[in-house]
């Protein structure tokens, strides 16, 4: 694959890095809080306000909310609709939810020995697909090996007999760990990993896209599927996915995006604000988080926008591929190297989650 060194976006991620490093040295001396105990995230994570955060406003769909509301109202949302959550996916779909997942899967391309973090991945669905897909890969490759059945070879008899004092590595086993800041979903996730029988190589992480409890160069692929449009600052949500991935390691994205066919559109419109609120109505009993999921879908940036967004944050050969006529968008891109270290100052960091 070639990759295309984008110098362009190589200087803009510089000098965004430094501007806000720079500024969050200067402003997070100030004043540094922890999240309010009354907040039903209850995480154990520090947020960093300057003296003007709580006059800055943001979107909450069609309406426009303080930045600090956001997250909890956000949250709020999916705790309301956590338990019929996938139901509402296969119905407001028609279940081709399924196959945008699938594809992004086939973006991905997985390979034995992975390591998946799969943020904002609720109900375990991108991770469960990643598990399912390595594993029968690792199968196949056992099934071959014990059909051959041949005679070993010399090279195979002679790693067959460890030197004094070591021990034969075995390889390192595909992992997938589900990071969402949603409770709710996390167990809902869980219910279903136990009723499928994933229950190895898969973990469970409470966490803010914003603020990941990993340490750097951690992870081979970062997804995020259907997630990034409810989070408060996308900017910084795709700076901790740069720095969370390995040199080598991908981004990859499905979320809603622009249709471009005219008609196709005034049709997908009528749809989502005329069918999709009464559908959460019927089945989830919840009108207006499904009201708001719809209102989010508008405010979310274009695919030409979001992948300029991408490329600012530090990643190459960034691309999208369009789905369903625009409906929804797979943006991918690759980190090569580290940039910039990060240079935090004082801004606390949740605590790093230890990888199994």
């Amino acid at each position: 694959m070639k990759f295309r060194f984008n110098m362009a976006a190589s200087i803009r991620f510089l000098v965004r890095r430094m501007v806000r490093d720079y500024s969050r040295n200067i402003n997070c001396s100030v004043s540094c809080q922890i999240v309010r105990s009354s907040c039903p995230l209850n995480l154990s994570a520090c947020r960093c306000f300057s003296d003007n955060a709580e006059n800055k406003t943001t979107h909450f769909g069609f309406e426009t909310v303080p930045e600090g509301e956001k997250t909890e109202r956000v949250y709020k949302v999916f705790e309301s609709v956590a338990q019929k959550y996938d139901l509402m996916n296969d119905a407001m779909s028609l279940g081709v939810h399924r196959l945008w997942k699938d594809m992004l899967l086939h973006v991905m391309n997985p390979q034995p020995g992975m390591r998946l973090l799969d943020v904002a991945g609720g109900t375990g669905d991108i991770s469960f697909r990643f598990l399912d897909y390595v594993r029968s890969q690792e199968e196949r490759v056992a099934r071959r090996v014990a059909q051959a059945n041949q005679t070993p070879s010399w090279q195979e008899i002679s790693t067959s007999y460890a030197a004094p004092g070591q021990e034969e590595v075995e390889p390192r086993r595909s992992r997938a760990i589900v990071c969402d800041i949603n409770k709710e979903m996390l167990k809902v996730g869980q219910q279903k990993a136990d009723r499928m029988g994933l229950t190895s190589g898969l973990s469970w992480v409470v966490g803010n896209a914003e603020e990941l409890p990993f340490d750097d160069d951690q992870f081979d692929v970062y997804t995020v599927a259907f997630g990034i449009r409810n989070v408060t600052h996308i900017d910084l949500a795709l700076q901790e996915a740069f720095r969370v991935l390995k040199p080598g390691g991908r981004f990859i994205c499905l979320e809603f995006s622009k249709v471009a066919n005219p008609l196709l559109s005034q049709l997908y419109n009528a749809y989502s604000f005329q069918v999709i609120p009464v559908l959460g109505e019927v089945i989830a009993g919840d009108w207006k988080s499904y009201q708001y999921l719809v209102e989010s879908i508008r405010k979310f940036p274009d695919q030409e926008t979001f992948k300029g967004m991408i490329e600012d944050a530090g990643f190459f050969s960034v691309r999208y591929h369009n789905l369903t006529g625009g409906v929804v968008a797979i943006h991918s891109g690759f980190k090569l190297f580290r940039l910039l270290p990060p240079q935090r100052g004082d801004v606390p960091r949740p605590q790093s989650q230890p990888l199994p």
